[in-house]
């Protein structure tokens, strides 16, 4: 995982709480699922069929990844980005979810269920192969935010 200045990512409490569900629920398979929100803020996630069915793979289904598009957009909102579970292992990304990743922008969430501290949730970016974590702030924290992306423009 690579160093460089801070990218946040505000997520609120209860969407952390449902990912988790949702990877408890599909364990021992790799839950997978959309993002919804706008930049630098997830608001909620919609949930998306595994396409491999697997404890160590996923592949979020075309057909909800559109569904998904279509409903945030009526919101409003964007998908911005992507998670899935590492039932078995840290949420760190695998060499195959930096190899999968096609979506630079987007901020690529693990849920890891060896652990069942707040820790179990890690975001980060993944860009030409290379991971930059993401710090996951819960909602009210828009003046650390702030304050955090006024120290990067300094």
């Amino acid at each position: 995982v690579k160093s460089s200045p801070i990218d946040v990512v505000v997520m609120s409490e209860s969407v952390g709480r449902g990912l988790l569900t949702h990877a408890r629920n599909e364990a021992p398979l790799e839950c997978c699922g959309l993002l919804i929100g706008t930049k630098g803020q997830v608001v909620r996630s919609a949930r998306a069929h595994n396409l491999c069915q697997s404890p160590t793979r996923y592949r979020v289904d075309p057909v909800d990844h559109f569904e998904a598009i279509r409903q945030a957009r009526n919101e409003g909102l964007e998908v911005v980005g992507t998670y899935h579970s590492h039932p078995a292992s840290l949420p760190q990304p695998s060499e195959t979810d930096l190899n999968q990743a096609t979506y630079p922008h987007f901020v690529y969430v693990i849920v890891s269920l060896l652990s069942k501290d707040t820790e179990a949730i890690k975001g980060y970016r993944l860009r030409s192969g290379q991971a930059t974590q993401v710090e996951l702030l819960p909602d009210g924290s828009s003046s650390r935010v702030d304050n955090i992306r006024g120290d990067r423009n300094r």
